[in-house]
């Protein structure tokens, strides 16, 4: 039996400069969690150590993914029974346990269990907000500071994959993961699936991870969850005035209803700001969706490049 991770993690990158990435992490509503000589880590408002590490490398380039398991126990299960890592010490702000695995594509994939708070961070408390017939902000204004969003946490990471069906399988086997929308070209060929965590009755995220299968095997983006929509927009105006490359958005997504926003950082990874997803649990059946859905969006640009 396959365990049941909870939720994403962090995303691990290499780079060759952490001043520019910690420049950027921070423009993007990352905030510092800890730095030596080596190795960045950048945390979200949620009390988890963090969600974005750096480690200084002469080639820049993606370094891994990793998930939340329920216990130490978890991981035991991962490294006898599925050819994971022996279980070590996990560095980094908030500590833990880890073990690790390369899934069919060559990337890494963490699994963490035992991770201890590091304290909750100030984030804005969303506003109510006047619609048509319903008021209840009468009397109160709106007034924003001007700066960057506040990420709250890792919210999904999405890999291009050689083989689809092959990494869905490896993934499912692994981690538990089920389907939320599959993207079929036709009857009988599908490319892709939204996954989620399996809680049971619990809500959760749309999707944790999805996997496109493009023929390569690469990293595609990492999603990252903000306060509110006035925090995304906030967080547009401030990387824009920054100088920093804006990639797609801002929209809300057809699968998974995300209104998003995605920005390059200095060395081409691409990262988006979310607010307003769905939540589904295990009463929510699994969907086939098109290509037009995954690419499109309810309202804003559709995409012209690769799938989120």
């Amino acid at each position: 039996m396959p365990i049941r991770v909870r939720d994403v993690a962090y995303v691990r990158f290499n780079a060759p400069d952490l001043d520019v990435m910690e420049k950027f992490a921070t423009s993007f509503g990352l905030q510092l969690a800890a730095r030596d000589e080596n190795t960045l880590y950048m945390r979200g408002t949620d009390d988890d150590g963090f969600v974005h590490v750096t480690h200084r490398a002469e080639t820049p380039g993606f370094a891994g993914v990793a998930f939340v398991a329920d216990s130490v126990d978890d991981l035991d299960v991962l490294t006898r029974e599925y050819g994971f890592s022996p279980v070590a010490e996990l560095a980094g702000p908030g500590g833990g346990r880890v073990a690790h695995a390369t899934d069919p594509n060559g990337h890494r994939v963490e699994v963490v269990a035992g991770r201890g708070s590091i304290g909750a961070l100030p984030s804005p408390t969303p506003m109510p907000r006047n619609a048509a017939g319903v008021s209840p902000r009468a009397g109160a204004m709106v007034r924003l500071e001007a700066g960057p969003s506040h990420v709250k946490r890792l919210g999904h990471c999405v890999l291009d994959v050689l083989d689809f069906r092959a990494s869905e399988q490896w993934y499912k086997a692994r981690l538990g993961l089920v389907t939320s929308d599959e993207i079929a070209l036709d009857s009988s060929t599908s490319i892709g699936a939204f996954m989620r965590c399996d809680k049971g009755a619990e809500f959760v995220d749309h999707h944790t991870l999805f996997l496109i299968g493009s023929g390569k095997a690469a990293f595609n983006h990492a999603a990252f969850e903000v306060a509110d929509f006035d925090d995304l927009m906030r967080g547009n105006t401030h990387l824009a005035s920054a100088g920093y490359a804006h990639q797609w958005g801002i929209g809300r997504h057809i699968l998974g209803s995300q209104i998003y926003d995605y920005w390059l950082d200095p060395w081409g990874h691409m990262v988006e700001h979310w607010t307003d997803g769905d939540l589904f649990n295990n009463q929510t059946p699994p969907n086939i969706a098109s290509l037009t859905d995954l690419i499109g969006s309810q309202w804003g640009p559709t995409h012209g490049g690769p799938p989120r």
